[in-house]
């Protein structure tokens, strides 16, 4: 068996020649700054139901602009009519009512106020939320692009916002809440504490309590939607992420990986609610890690037994499911050191000889997109078909230790349908916070 040197020199050797079919073969992208002409090279991608659009990093600027840009073009050309993103849902709801001018609709210093806070509290992504607004300004209130979050994580305010709703329109139902969910109240401050005195045996689980709430409300599903659909669709939903996160926290500690699936099965259940809620002619964009949204089973994770949103969404729609990544080799990222800890502007290192993202480098193209699925591209595919390391940053870098930290295998042309590749990329630039928001809470792996 050749050992570790030999497998990296081999691979080094071998990056020439797919770094040439790269070159050869891939298309030069304009500037993410001209949205208009960035946005067009992806009309290829129209007829999907389900683009997904990934990131390999939390805290890169090109990347959001990028996204931007192919989001605005696939609204405003090819219909689609849903944005859903790696974030809660409350504080997605939260912006959801402000770019389709609901009551209440806000994008404030309190929305995404949670670390990691820069994620969505940065300027990108902020015009993004501008320009959604006014395209929505002057449509139909049903027309109206809507914005979604597909996360787990929001135990507390999910629970809030059940108890709200119910309290506006059934408070004798919003009192049988209260009693249901105040098995979780110990915990609702750090819900980590929850999986731990769970697998400790310290107290019976709260999981009937949760079960039998959801359970509650959805039997109520006409008389609800009859008063005001939209906001019955929002509570249920927050119903499901108390079941959700109930789950994650209580099995956390037993492995990353039974953690890894729930959250992203999660993650499509609440893509296939919000894509039935908006009827046969919904088509979503989604934002999200590559390591959520490129297909898991060409991937070190797959192959250890994790899936994600992507692998799911290329199981239910096929072809109808466009799964694009993105690279880049070097420059800055907002990330932090640790969990919990503050954003710092931090240098990329550049990639390692036996990575995808050296071969993109060594491409010579500084700006590009890979259409992996096309069918004049067999040799490229053949080329990039060896499993190789791909680089993933999330919410922390730790560059002293990347090889472990950051990089896992891989196979390019199986994970995605095209690759959008900056060669050097800047951080992202955060938005204020009116003041620290909540405990830190768990993401497997940072992403």
């Amino acid at each position: 068996m050749a050992d570790a040197g030999t497998t990296q020199s081999t691979r080094a050797r071998h990056a020439d020649e797919a770094a040439s079919w790269v070159r050869d073969r891939c298309e030069q992208l304009p500037p993410p700054e001209k949205p208009e002409l960035f946005g067009t090279m992806f009309d290829r991608f129209a007829d999907a139901r389900v683009v997904l659009l990934g990131e390999a990093t939390h805290g890169t600027s090109e990347f959001y602009r990028a996204r931007a840009a192919i989001t605005r073009r696939l609204i405003e050309r090819h219909g689609f009519n849903v944005v859903a993103v790696e974030s809660d849902w409350p504080d997605a709801a939260r912006v959801d009512r402000h770019v389709r001018h609901r009551r209440a609709g806000r994008y404030d210093e309190e929305t995404f106020a949670r670390f990691p806070t820069w994620m969505w509290r940065n300027r990108e992504f902020a015009d993004f939320v501008d320009w959604m607004r006014g395209h929505n300004e002057h449509l139909s209130a049903e027309d109206r692009v809507e914005f979604r979050g597909l996360d787990v994580y929001s135990m507390s305010a999910s629970i809030a916002a059940v108890v709200d709703y119910l309290d506006r329109v059934d408070p004798e139902a919003a009192e049988a809440a209260r009693r249901r969910y105040g098995c979780l109240t110990p915990w609702q401050a750090d819900p980590a504490h929850y999986g731990r005195a769970m697998l400790r045996g310290a107290r019976d689980t709260c999981e009937d309590e949760v079960v039998a709430q959801l359970r509650a409300l959805l039997e109520k599903r006409l008389e609800y939607v009859a008063a005001d659909g939209e906001e019955f669709l929002s509570a249920a939903q927050n119903a499901r992420i108390v079941r959700a996160a109930e789950q994650y926290y209580r099995i956390m500690y037993h492995g990353s990986t039974e953690s890894w699936n729930l959250r992203d099965r999660h993650m499509f259940d609440t893509l296939q609610h919000v894509l039935d809620a908006r009827g046969p002619d919904s088509k979503a964009v989604i934002w999200a890690h590559n390591s959520h949204i490129g297909n898991a089973a060409a991937t070190a994770m797959g192959w250890q037994g994790e899936f994600n949103i992507g692998e799911l969404c290329r199981t239910a729609y096929g072809d109808a499911a466009a799964l694009i990544g993105f690279g880049t080799d070097r420059g800055t990222v907002a990330a932090a050191d640790d969990w919990g800890g503050p954003m710092r502007i931090k240098d990329i290192t550049p990639s390692r000889p036996d990575s995808y993202e050296r071969i993109f480098r060594q491409s010579g193209i500084a700006t590009s997109l890979t259409d992996l699925r096309a069918p004049a591209n067999r040799e490229l595919r053949e080329a990039l078909s060896a499993p190789r390391l791909e680089r993933a940053i999330g919410v922390i870098y730790r560059p002293e230790s990347e090889l472990y930290s950051h990089y896992f295998e891989a196979v390019l042309p199986e994970q995605f349908d095209a690759y959008v590749w900056f060669d050097e990329t800047s951080a992202v630039t955060p938005l204020p916070t009116e003041r620290p928001h909540g405990v830190p809470e768990t993401y497997p792996f940072g992403v």
